[in-house]
């Protein structure tokens, strides 16, 4: 076994339970877990985003993302507005409603996130968001790990 094999294993480990555990708060304070909390994330950011933005930020497949950007607009939280240049194509955009959920959870997830990690000291923890912007700038340049 090679040496980074035991850090990718700690690597998925680490990010599992720091996902579970912070979702599983939101999802008592605010009634939507970390992946809803992402999604209206990542559409408040993008100016016009569509499925396919939020397709190349998360590496999952168009249809998972579709689904989930269904149950947004169930929830009264998002909507697919048609594109002003593509008939084939909508832009999402949130709703009072999901810029006020978006609002209401922010602080939530920052605050678990600070807890959580906040055995790490500072200075490790700036080393370790250094190295894993490197390793995720270099995967998404050479479009590893993409669905499909």
């Amino acid at each position: 076994m090679s040496h980074v094999t035991p850090i990718f294993t700690d690597l998925v480990r680490v990010e599992t339970r720091l996902y579970n555990a912070v979702s599983a708060r939101l999802r008592a304070e605010q009634g939507l877990g970390l992946g809803q909390f992402e999604l209206l994330e990542i559409i408040d950011r993008v100016p016009g985003c569509r499925v396919l933005d939020i397709v190349g930020e998360l590496a999952i497949t168009v249809g998972a993302v579709s689904k989930a950007v269904d149950r947004l607009v169930a929830a009264g939280w998002c909507l697919r507005v048609a594109h002003p240049h593509d008939r084939r194509s909508s832009v999402l955009r949130l709703t009072s409603a999901g810029e006020e959920q978006l609002s209401a959870s922010r602080p939530i997830v920052e605050s678990e996130l600070i807890s959580l990690t906040a055995a790490v000291p500072p200075d490790d923890l700036a080393r370790i968001a250094s190295t894993l912007a490197t390793l995720r700038a270099t995967l998404e340049a050479g479009s590893h790990g993409r669905p499909g």
